[in-house]
């Protein structure tokens, strides 16, 4: 963590506790640094052992809780475990942020089932998986908060991103119905789509469509506020989400891409 990362008040999150997949870089790192910046104890879930725990080791450097936990969010038994790991070492369970995902760059030409079945199973079934565990240890808790990260693309379409776009769109609907079936445990869930941001998977786009990495950053810039997101705007999005702020906020997509949609 930076100084810039560490020069905020550590108490606002009065000591609950998240679970964040897809942390050990880009959005996912970003809301795990901050959230545990600002006082909660963050558990740390990607299939990237290493990076997980430098985000770990980070974090505690810097005086906050976390632990890190190597899963593959679209396997059942690990999205068990991962909840039954997090609860174990901080004793509940009060935020999830869904935020694992991959893109895969084609037309449903050229997307080849595998392709297809994985995008949907790391994008949707994590969300599925990791919510069905961490539902009930949040009722325990006397309620919590979901936080699905959709895409901008999950509520249009986009270029030669068939199987992305459909599983994005599924996050937005999910979230929906799961809004309404655990409001009366005061489980508030909710939506980010982010904009273009600069993490390794937009530049790994670029790879994909063959571009080069410069002038797919640029055009991704073009945009009412002129720029790309980062990590860090996608990050406070899902802090006020988590927090108090948005007590009554449920159910909702918070779209964040500097104006992209509009």
């Amino acid at each position: 963590m930076t100084a810039t990362e560490t020069a905020q008040p550590r108490d606002a999150g009065g000591g609950r506790v998240a679970l964040v997949t897809g942390a050990a870089s880009g959005i996912g790192r970003a809301i795990a640094v901050l959230f545990a910046r600002r006082g909660m104890a963050v558990s740390i879930v990607d299939l990237d052992e290493g990076g997980s725990h430098a985000v770990e080791e980070a974090i505690r450097h810097a005086g906050g809780r976390a632990r890190a936990i190597a899963a593959d969010v679209s396997d059942a038994d690990d999205c068990r475990s991962v909840v039954e790991v997090a609860v174990e070492a901080f004793g509940r369970l009060d935020v999830l942020v869904n935020n694992a995902g991959i893109i895969r760059r084609a037309t449903v030409l050229d997307t080849t089932e595998e392709e297809w079945d994985r995008v949907m199973a790391v994008n949707v079934k994590s969300v599925f998986l990791l919510s069905k565990y961490a539902v009930p240890e949040m009722a325990a808790a006397g309620g919590g908060a979901i936080i699905n990260i959709s895409s901008g693309w999950g509520l249009k379409g986009g270029p030669r991103a068939a199987a992305y776009c459909a599983s994005k769109g599924a996050v937005v609907q999910l979230t929906r119905a799961m809004a309404i079936d655990h409001a009366a445990a005061n489980i508030r869930v909710n939506c980010l789509c982010p904009g273009d941001t600069d993490t390794a998977m937009l530049r790994h786009e670029a790879r994909q469509l063959g571009e080069p990495e410069d002038r797919f950053l640029a055009d991704a810039a073009v945009r009412p506020l002129g720029r790309i997101g980062r990590p860090e705007d996608v990050a406070e999005a899902a802090w006020f989400l988590a927090s108090d702020a948005s007590a009554f906020v449920t159910g909702t997509t918070l779209v964040v891409d500097g104006g992209g949609l509009a």
